[in-house]
Order: structure tokens, then sequence, then C-alpha cells
């Protein structure tokens, strides 16, 4: 009897593909609920079109079997019911091909059967759909606040993944030359004052990127742009609307968040974003993403149940003694980023969204997290984090981890690196803060922040270890840094028992928005002081989006839930803010213009170390003291095709002018005044001496001429 034989090959991706059929006499294929059916490729995970059918491959350890489902787009129960005969397993592996399905007339799910024994962590339940941990598109969710029920019956779609990247080449940008933006997607667009065609979309930030490349920065961060479930914890709160709006709860960490496009891309999903990817790349912009690998939306045992919980429960999460969920995440569940599945998929993912997506980098959220063990405790050399730190696909990907999570584990300066990872370096943060406000005792602190964390990293924080950033999504804007003394999270609903208390800021006299002219000029030097000083520091810059322009959540430092203008841009401030726009361009370029700021460049010039601190008057033996509030830091060093550079940092956090001596310099240079935040508007200058009066709560930088 003839019967049809498909033989491997490969598609454009690398991954294993049937070719055309040819006619040979073979054994007679099997037929499952009417389909044609065979063994599928035991080693491509998830949901993979092939010419004539769909191979689904799926694992579970503690799994006694295994169904398939269809389902005809936007029905909820099946038209098909394929059991995977147990001769199509493999150890732990499910794969069957299924031949003549267009992937464009069909949803799919799974529902697992196994023991059920809680104090174990098994908790099979063959009643349930099951979202394919592997699923490349989740349906039902394109649609953004959708009030139907969602996270019990999720549903993927195959993928087809034809997308022309042409000649487009990442940039690969050095890690010492990286300036990073962070940014909400759906909030950077979404307000009417935006402009845009499409608010709210990758397609609406496509439109923002000649804006990005005017302001300088050469590598956004995207907040969570995986599938996550805005509807979890939705709720009403004196008339607002709040929803899960930052996005850290994963639900699918191979799709793209469907909410996020312009239009339903039925089977074509990440298209849209993959344009996005590609459109930054032409204008030499890096893309991250903020990753969420910590947890999931499954939450604990109060929690959905539509993936991870029905294949393989007591793998994917760390679990109690007697069964129950630990949570470092404070989101309920905590992934066992160490098990060898869990490492794998992590690791497997990754590599999906950089060789199908050419993502530059990963912000790693909570990150702590991925070095516990299986019983919760800090690994010594985690085998995810070095797995991760030697991958060869991820070898130019920038890794950056949040060394923090919510059990109490703080990594900051310790975090296990193999010199791959960088961390979101918190002290940066909390030292220029405090110091900036005028604390005393923060100017050692300060100028070690400045000179690149070298006390914390070592030689590594001068270019690559730290990120240096003093406003991020999660805490004050800049400007609300310099509007609120208290946070004002009544909006949100807990009470402002939410959000945290160890702000650092100051309200500069008045608490919010203020008219006096003589308090908003404060507040906008103190935002042009801590901008200057975050350019002016060696180790990766990042801030905010929409700090450029003053951008304000009215004191909300929690805005997680928040999807309206305390959480969305409003563009009308640049235009009000104009000024501040311009230093924040002046100073990326004075960044980029020079490179000893940036990074060691191989040792000092002219007798100069490569690095020195200084009080008002330079070279004492014991520089600050413990009421000191001014701060000179000086790098030396040899640029790139310009010679020798030299470049002094002086910093006034004192609320009264200071008269200061610099260091003296060889008789054939003087020093140029080239910053000075006293004024908005910046206009370089000579000094006739090495010594100059600087402003109360100012910052001025000199360069060698």
């Amino acid at each position: 009897m003839e019967r049809q034989v498909h033989t491997a090959s490969k598609t454009e991706a690398g991954l294993p593909q049937l070719s055309l059929p040819r006619t040979i006499h073979l054994v007679p294929l099997d037929q499952i609920a009417g389909f044609d059916v065979r063994p599928g490729f035991y080693e491509v995970n998830g949901a993979t079109a092939i010419p004539g059918g769909v191979n689904f491959t799926v694992h579970s350890h503690g799994a006694t079997s295994i169904e398939l489902l269809l389902f005809h787009r936007t029905e909820d129960e099946p038209f098909a019911v394929l059991p995977f005969p147990q001769h199509y397993r493999i150890g732990n592996v499910y794969s069957m091909i299924v031949f003549k399905l267009n992937i464009e007339e069909f949803e799919y799910a799974y529902r697992v059967d196994g023991p059920y024994d809680p104090k174990k962590g098994l908790i099979f339940d063959k009643t349930r759909y099951l979202l394919d941990p592997y699923a490349k598109a989740v349906t039902g969710q394109s649609q953004w606040g959708a009030t139907a029920p969602r996270g019990q019956h999720y549903k993927a779609r195959v993928v087809k993944d034809d997308f022309d990247w042409r000649d487009s080449q990442q940039p690969l940008t050095p890690m010492e030359d990286l300036i990073i933006y962070e940014l909400h997607v759906r909030g950077y667009t979404k307000d009417a004052s935006s402009g845009v065609t499409y608010p709210g979309t990758f397609a609406g930030l496509k439109e923002k990127i000649p804006y990005l490349e005017s302001l300088g920065v050469n590598a956004v961060e995207l907040m969570p742009i995986f599938e996550f479930d805005e509807m979890q914890d939705y709720r009403h709160h004196n008339g607002n609307t709040l929803y899960n709006y930052w996005g850290y709860s994963t639900v699918s960490f191979f799709s793209p968040n469907t909410s996020y496009t312009a239009s339903t891309e039925y089977n074509r999903e990440g298209n849209e974003l993959k344009e996005l990817i590609q459109a930054f790349h032409q204008r030499g912009i890096e893309v991250y993403l903020d990753v969420v690998f910590n947890h999931t939306a499954e939450g604990d045992e109060r929690g959905p149940f539509f993936s991870f919980k029905g294949f393989d429960n007591n793998i994917y999460y760390l679990l109690t003694p007697d069964g129950h969920y630990y949570n470092f995440s404070g989101c309920g569940n905590t992934m066992n980023c160490n098990h060898p599945i869990v490492r794998q998929m992590i690791l497997d993912c990754l590599r999906y969204w950089v060789t199908t997506y050419r993502v530059d980098g990963f912000r790693f959220d909570l990150a702590s997290i991925l070095g516990r063990s299986e019983d919760g405790s800090p690994m010594g050399a985690p085998p995810l984090l070095q797995t991760l730190a030697f991958d060869p696909i991820l070898g130019d990907v920038k890794l950056i981890a949040e060394a923090w999570d919510a059990g109490g584990l703080y990594q900051v300066g310790t975090f296990p690196s193999w010199n791959r990872w960088a961390e979101w370096n918190g002290r940066y943060r909390d030292d220029i803060r405090r110091y900036l406000k005028g604390d005393p005792g923060l100017a050692q602190g300060a100028a070690l922040r400045l000179a690149g964390s070298q006390d914390m990293y070592g030689d590594r924080g001068g270019s690559n270890a730290s990120v240096n950033f003093i406003t991020c999504h999660d805490g004050f804007t800049l400007w609300d840094l310099y509007s609120y003394n208290d946070k004002h999270n009544e909006s949100n609903g807990w009470n402002s028992t939410d959000g945290a208390n160890d702000n650092n800021s100051w309200n500069c006299g008045t608490e919010g928005e203020s008219s006096d002219p003589d308090i908003n000029a404060l507040r906008k030097r103190m935002c042009r002081n801590a901008f200057a000083l975050l350019m002016c520091s060696r180790g990766v810059p990042m801030f905010l989006a929409g700090d450029e322009f003053c951008n304000t959540q009215f004191g909300n430092n929690n805005a997680y839930c928040q999807d309206n203008i305390i959480s969305w841009l409003d563009w009308s401030r640049l235009e009000q803010n104009q000024d501040m726009f311009e230093f924040f361009q002046f100073m990326i370029r004075f960044r980029r213009t020079h490179r000893v700021v940036r990074a060691t460049t191989g040792g000092g010039v002219h007798g100069f170390p490569d690095v020195s601190f200084h009080g008002v008057t330079p070279w004492r033996d014991r520089p600050f003291d413990s009421q000191d509030r001014y701060v000179g830091v000086m790098f030396s060093g040899w640029e790139r095709d310009a010679g020798p550079e030299i470049v002094y940092i002086a910093s006034n956090a004192y609320w009264g002018d200071l008269e200061i001596q610099l260091p003296q310099l060889p008789a054939s240079l003087c020093w140029e005044k080239a910053v000075d935040t006293w004024q908005a508007e910046q206009k370089p200058s000579v000094l006739p001496s090495a010594q100059t009066v600087i402003r109360a709560r100012s910052v001025m930088v000199f360069v060698a001429k």
C-alpha cells in the first residue's frame, strides 16, 4: 500500500521542519479523532507549522497522559480531542504531528492527567485546559481591558515566522557607551498628547523613534512585553478602574503582548514588535526587555490554574515541604529557576527572543530569585546564571540583574557575575539621592558612586558592571523626587500602605505642584543636578522616560495599577519644559564626547591619576569629612583620536555658595567651564584661574583645554 512519508529539513530559524511529502511503501499513518497523525519532532518544543500540518511537542515529568485540544477561533469547547498515544511518548516528552491542519483555522490547549497529592506538590487535574508553556501566541488577549473572565481557559495559536529582517544588523553598542531609557510601551504614547496615530502600541512607539534619536539615547528598556493579564487584580476605586498595568506577572514567556499591537495579527503575532525592533536598530538604538522569570500569574493556592501548575507544579515552583508556595517574589509564587527543566525553559526563551526578535539585552526582574536553590536558599554559583553567562547564542546580549528580591535577599555588589552580568545599582540611587538633597556624611559615598562604584565592583564598575540610575518605573519620577517629601498613593486603593517609604526625596519647600517661580526654579535645578551627575558617572546610565520634560505621577511612587494620566506620559509638558529637554540633550552629548567620564581609559595623564577625589581645595589627604556637602571628582585619561583628556566634576549640595579651588593644570592648559546647572542654558567659558565659586545646590563640570 502506498503511504506518504515526510523527511526532515531546516527552516531559516534552524528548527526542524518536514519537507514536502514523497510517496513510498510504508506502514499506514495513525488516525486519531479523524486526523492523520504520526510521532513528531521530540526536540522542538511547542507547536510548529510544517508543510501539511503541525508538530505538537510538550513534556511533563509527572503526567500519566496528555490530550491535545483543538478549538475553532473564539469557541470555548474543543472541536477535537486528540490523546497522545503512549507509543508517541519518549521519556517525559509527548510529540505528535497532526496533518491537514490549517494554522489559521484553529487554536489549541492541553489536558494533562496525573497523580493528585498536594502535600507533594502534585495537583494534576485532567479537567483543566492548559496553556502550552512554549506557546508563541496567546489568544483572547488582544483587546486591553476586556472584562470577560480570563486566566481560566487560555489557548494558544501557531505562529508563522516569516518576517523578513533583510540586512538589518544589531548595533552591538559597548556597555560603556550605553545610555538606557526605560519606558512602558502602552503608557509612552497612550495619552492623546503623544500625537501618534496608534497610541499605546508598538506602532505608536515606533512613531516616537525620531524623538528618541534626537534626545540621544541609544538603548531602550521596555517594561514587560511578555503576554500578561492586565485583568489580574482588576478592581474599581473611587471611580477609577485599576489594572495590572505594569505587567510584572507573566502568562506566557514566549508570547508578545498582543494588546500592544495596533491591529490583530492572527498567526503573525509578533510582527509589529519585530518591525519596531528593526526600526530601532536602523537608528542604532538597542532594545532590551524587562523579563519576569521570578514568578508567574498563577499565584499561590488561591490563584488561577492555567499552565505550569497543571504540567508539573512541583517542578516549576519552589514549594515548602508540605506543598505550599514559597513567596520570595511577593506575588504568590516563586519559580524554581535552578531546576534543570525550568533552567532549560528560561534558556530556550531567551534564545528565542534573541534569534526570532533580535533582542539586544534583558533586564531580569527580582534577579536574586534566579540564584535560589530548590529549598529557597541562595546559591554560590547558580547554574542558571552561569548557563546564561556562557551561552553562545547570548554571547553579545546584555544581561542586567535587579539584584534583590522580595524575600530579603539583597545582592547589589555581590551578584554572581562571571564578569558577564551587570546590576541595577540601587546603592547608586540611594547615595546620590541622599547626597543631592543635602544629607550630611554622603560626600564620600557620592564620590565613589560617580567613580564607578569600584568599592563594590572593583575594576568592572567603571564600564560594565554598574547600571547607574536615580529614577526608574518603581518610585518617583525625577520631577516628583523634588516635588514631594512623601508618597501619595491614595488612588491605588491601599490607604497608601503600598510603595516604598524611603524615597530620599525633597519637595523644595512645598508639597506637590507649586505656582511659586522660585520653588519651580529650584526644582528644575535639582533635576539638572541629578542628570548632570548621572551623565558624568562611570558605569552605564539609565533614566526614566519623561524625566527629560519633568513628567509627573502626582506623587504616586507605585503606579503599577494606574492605566491613566498618572502613568501615561503627558507630552504637553515637553513644550512647557523645553529647557529641561535641551539640557538632557546637552548632557548626553557631553557624555558621548568625553569617554574619560564613561570608563577607565588606561591610566591618567599629565601626572594625574585616572580618578581622584577633591574637597573645596584639591589633593587633601582626606578629601571629605562627615559634614561635607561638596564633592569634587576628577577623571584623566586618553581619548580615542583626541589625546589626553581631563574632566573635573564639582557638586555642591550645600544651601550656600562655596569658593572652590580646582587642581592646578600644566602651564599649557586651562580650565573651561562646560556645564553649570545654576542656569538652564549652557554657555562654555574659560576660567581665568583655578579658583571659582560654585553656587548653592548646583553642579559644575570643567574640562581641561
